[in-house]
Formats: C-alpha cells, structure tokens, sequence
C-alpha cells in the first residue's frame, strides 16, 4: 500500500505540473493550401511536416495520430483523405459551415521511467493508465506530461471565434486579434495562455516562410508582456512561423545537476518545458 500511495502521489504531482515536451531544434509545422476562402463548401488541403527551413520538405512527415478539427460551431471535424509520405503528411478539410475552423497536432501525453531491480523500463499512457501499469516495486520514478501544440487557422466567409476557445492545456492562443484577419504592414496582438494563466515573459519567434531562398534568416524576436501578449507588425505578405516558448533557466557553470526525485519519490522541482507552434497567413494590403 505504501508503494502504491507513492506511485500515486508522484502521477499526481506529476500531472499538476504538466511538464511538456521540450522544443527541439527541428521546427513542426502546419502549412494550409490556403486560409481565407469564400464560395460553395470549399475545401483545404493541409501538409504537416518537420524541418530544419520553415514550409520545406527536408527531414521528416509529422505524425497525425493527435490530429484535431475544431469546426466553426466548436465540435469536432473530420479531417478527409489523410495519408503520410517520407517528408510530409496531408490531409483535406470540407469547409461547409461558415466561420473559423482550428487545426492543430496536439501531443498531451505522460511518460514513466522506473526501475524493476536493476532493469530500466519507460512506459507512455495517462496518469490512470500509468498508475495500473507501473509495478508497485518500481524504484526511482520518474514522471513527466509532454505538451505541445502545433497548430493553424482558416476561415470560410466571415471569421469568428468557437473554435479559438481555449482549453486550459498547454500553450494556446488568444485571439485579440483574429488569427484570418491579418494584412501587410498592419500591427496584430495575440495573447497566450499556458495551462489558462498568462504566458508572460516567454519568447516568441516569428518567421516568414521562404527563408531557404533568402540569405538572411529575417526573424523576429520578442518576448510576451505580463499578459502573455506580443505585437507584430507585418513587414511583408506570406505564410509565417509563429513559435511560443518558455525563456530557459540560466545555466549555471560547476553547478550539480538537480536531483531528479525529492524525498519519498516526488518530483523536485521539475523545469517546466512547453512549446506551441502556429502557421499565420498575412494578406498584401
């Protein structure tokens, strides 16, 4: 019973801190065939990839296991005709409400590493799986949530807001403004969430597609005001990489490595690691 607690309390703490996947070098993404569309039910076609160059296809096809559509009305979409190739998967969506559809990657998962005697063993599942399957011997726990979001918008006819509701997970976007209502040389403000509260102080990158033909990288970078807001100004109209992510702690040079569990098996002061990715279309003025 005493293991049984310990397992228990530490999948617990372990899911209010909510630790998420860190951000690796290689950038995820969403590219839409397009964002703004009028017309009879149109359709977009999406690509989901993960690359070292913003929207080109060099390294690898994103996964679409955690594919999510949020149609105009707030339910759920089904995403048509998936399928994944070497360096990109795609898929279509049937625009047939009016309004503003979400599509994101969302990876909300928790990871296990424990010992049985002297053997290593990890497991992936939920706290109430990973709470069954985590023998009650296992020695040196340790528990981490990964989350992230990789996410894009587009609109039918006129824009709206359902479908931007945020969930209270993970690093989100609030639309102050609309995500589909973007133009060159105009200021847009988006504020961010990160598990409901604001993500202030976090750094945020902005690119604009095509850098693999241009000889300078071109981004822009800033960090989220005590609102968890930034501002952009558009320089030119494309497809842009919007990245959000919590400032890393400073390194500390002879400094020992934290331990990785604290007294009784609970978590000391785990680093907190989220990230949140977002394809934007700006629109010539």
């Amino acid at each position: 019973m005493k293991n049984v607690s310990l397992r228990a309390r530490t999948l617990a703490l372990a899911a209010a801190l909510a630790l998420p996947m860190a951000a690796h070098a290689h950038r995820a993404w969403l590219l839409p065939s397009g964002t703004v569309y009028s017309g009879q039910q149109p359709w977009v076609s999406v690509d989901a990839a993960i690359s070292n160059d913003i929207f080109y296809y060099e390294h690898n096809a994103a996964g679409l296991d955690n594919l999510v559509v949020v149609g105009p009305n707030g339910q759920p979409v089904q995403a048509e005709n998936q399928a994944k190739g070497r360096y990109r998967s795609m898929f279509d969506v049937k625009l047939e409400q009016q309004g503003t559809y979400r599509i994101a990657l969302v990876n909300d998962g928790m990871i296990a590493s424990f010992k049985v005697g002297n053997e290593t063993k990890r497991l992936r599942g939920n706290a109430e799986s990973l709470a069954k399957e985590i023998p009650a011997g296992a020695t040196d726990l340790r528990v981490s949530q990964n989350n992230s979001r990789v996410e894009t918008f587009v609109t039918r006819g006129k824009p709206s807001t359902d479908a931007l509701k945020p969930t209270g997970k993970g690093i989100e976007l609030v639309a102050v403004t609309h995500p589909n209502d973007l133009v060159e040389g105009d200021t847009a403000t988006f504020r961010f969430l990160d598990n409901g509260k604001p993500a202030a102080g976090y750094s945020a990158t902005v690119i604009l597609g095509g850098l693999r033909y241009r000889s300078e990288l071109g981004e822009m970078r800033m960090d989220t005001d005590a609102n968890g807001e930034i501002k952009v100004k558009w320089p030119a109209a494309g497809m842009y990489w919007v990245n959000v992510a919590p400032p890393r702690p400073p390194r500390v040079e002879g400094a020992p490595p934290a331990p990785p569990t604290g007294p009784a098996g609970t978590l000391a002061e785990p680093v907190r690691r989220s990230n949140y990715s977002l394809t934007l279309e700006v629109l010539p003025n």
